[in-house]
């Protein structure tokens, strides 16, 4: 039995004990906040992200308070012509062997959560924020800001974009900006006007700007998300903006969007940023996961469904880890990178190509989309929503 120090409490950091946990390891999670809780709205959450939560023995509980998406939509948000669509019950739910769904962020954290709190060999150490860490040749020390030292096996840094362990594993400097700017807002679903309380996740694409929205909270909230692509060059974080701002800078969404834009209030801001992939992010008893390991921009969803992965395969790894756990790690670094390095360039290509065209670029995006069948989208995304061994190299797509 291996005890592994995990950096991070947050989704990542949680499936990761649960993971190691189950396979009859000790996990220590740390964290640096005073309490362990999740922020934010919503999050979309793929065939393959309840795959990983299946292993993990959560997919019920989260499905039980998820919204089981009918439909991708992708409307061209100047005419508000439906471009093309992406049914998801049916034949694609036949095909990938789970559903699409998406939930309030909170809705996948508290059953990890729950789940961490009652397992047997999970400890959950609040206000914990990992300042270093020393290896030696039978384990890991880490040293908190406030002082403290932990001593274990191995070390996770499941810490998000701006992770300590990175910092000195890595040493690749801060995120990358990615000059886009996101703004969010949720509201109750009793504001939406029936005709546009569409059970789908659509998207609006603009001139350099697009606009999502969808149901959460079983169905009682919108979320509504209006990216534009601007420059930003200054890290921000949820900051609040006026409600006058978003509408003035989203003034070009066509007649419906713009009635749904129009009713979020309470908006905040993020500029999005990223990582570029990296070959090792592991070396001897440490490892990254998630966020510090391969963080990527929101375009392809799939952010939290490779954190989930990754804590699967990092569990199988171990599963019976002894004296040799460097070349476990080194292994769970070699069989993650092509994939998630591999979702992390699409997120990219996505928001260049498919989200923010103008002109007569964006005229040729409507037409090749429109061309695709039901069949085409499938096998587009079947490497990415039907995987079922995450530790596989990632076929075509």
């Amino acid at each position: 039995m291996a005890h592994a120090l995990v950096s991070g409490g947050g989704i990542g950091g949680l499936a990761t004990a649960l993971s190691l946990a189950r396979h009859g390891h000790r996990a220590t999670v740390l964290e640096r906040r005073d309490a362990f809780t999740e922020m934010g709205a919503g999050i979309q959450l793929g065939p393959n992200a309840f795959h990983a939560l299946d292993l993990l023995g959560l997919s019920d509980r989260v499905q039980s308070r998820a919204v089981f998406i009918d439909e991708l939509r992708f409307m061209d948000g100047v005419t508000g012509e439906t471009v093309i669509t992406l049914p998801l019950t049916g034949r694609y739910r036949a095909r990938f062997k789970n559903p699409y769904a998406v939930v309030q962020r909170v809705d996948l954290y508290e059953p990890l959560l729950s789940a961490c709190r009652t397992a047997a060999g999970v400890e959950l150490v609040s206000g914990a924020s990992v300042a270093s860490y020393a290896q030696h040749p039978t384990g890991v020390t880490v040293r908190t800001a406030d002082g403290r030292t932990f001593a274990g096996d191995l070390l996770v840094g499941a810490d998000g974009i701006r992770s300590t362990v990175r910092a000195r594993l890595v040493g690749d400097g801060p995120p990358r900006i990615s000059g886009h700017t996101i703004y969010r807002s949720v509201i109750p679903i009793e504001r939406v006007p029936p005709r546009l309380r569409w059970n789908a996740v659509t998207l609006w694409a603009g001139p350099k700007w697009h606009f999502v929205h969808y149901a959460i909270g079983n169905g009682r909230y919108l979320n509504l998300a209006a990216t534009l692509d601007d420059g930003a060059r200054d890290p921000v974080a949820g900051r609040r903006v006026p409600q006058q701002l978003v509408r003035h800078r989203f003034r070009h969404l066509g007649h419906s969007a713009k009635q749904l834009l129009d009713l979020g209030e309470d908006w905040h801001e993020w500029v999005l940023c990223d990582r570029d992939p990296v070959a090792v992010w592991s070396d001897g008893r440490v490892t990254l996961m998630g966020d510090a390991a391969h963080a990527m921009l929101q375009y392809a969803a799939q952010g939290a469904c490779q954190a989930l992965e990754d804590a699967v395969v990092l569990g199988d790894v171990l599963a019976d880890a002894a004296a040799d756990v460097p070349q476990r790690l080194a292994e769970f670094n070699a069989v993650r990178r092509e994939r998630t390095a591999r979702v992390q360039l699409l997120a990219r290509q996505m928001g260049e190509q498919l989200f923010h065209p103008t002109g007569e670029e964006a005229r040729a995006r409507n037409t090749m989309l429109r061309a695709l069948s039901e069949d085409d989208l499938h096998g587009y995304v079947a490497w990415l929503h039907g995987a079922r061994d995450f530790a596989a190299r990632p076929g075509n797509g």
